[in-house]
């Protein structure tokens, strides 16, 4: 059985105004994310998918983001086989942070990746 490639994205190539989606957990997602970025953790995907569908309505890619890649891979896997515009971020939050792109928190602390 043949599977298509999944579509994945360099950290440093997400348009600054792209639609990032973070499947990390809570603790991580306070640590440190993306500015303007829809958090919804992996584990309650499936549940808030209409959240993502309302996001992409306007035709917008998502972007999708974890720590390393592993969750987000499994997550834009689904989102391609529903039919959305999704790629994989390659890398993850730490290869965001390696290229230097901005990291936020919601208390104004220093972000960091968990």
């Amino acid at each position: 059985m043949n599977f298509a490639p999944l579509p994945s994205i360099e950290a440093a190539s997400v348009p600054a105004d792209g639609l990032v989606v973070d499947v990390r957990e809570g603790d991580e997602w306070v640590a440190g994310h993306v500015e303007g970025a829809l958090h919804i953790p992996m584990s309650d995907f499936v549940a808030r998918f209409g959240e993502v569908t309302e996001a992409v309505a306007d035709g917008r890619r998502a972007h999708v983001m974890c720590r390393v890649g592993g969750r987000s891979a499994q997550v834009t896997q689904y989102l391609v086989q529903q039919g959305i515009d999704a790629v994989n971020i390659d890398g993850g939050m730490l290869a965001w942070q390696s290229a230097g792109r901005p990291m936020v928190t919601e208390d104004g602390s220093p972000a960091f990746v968990l």
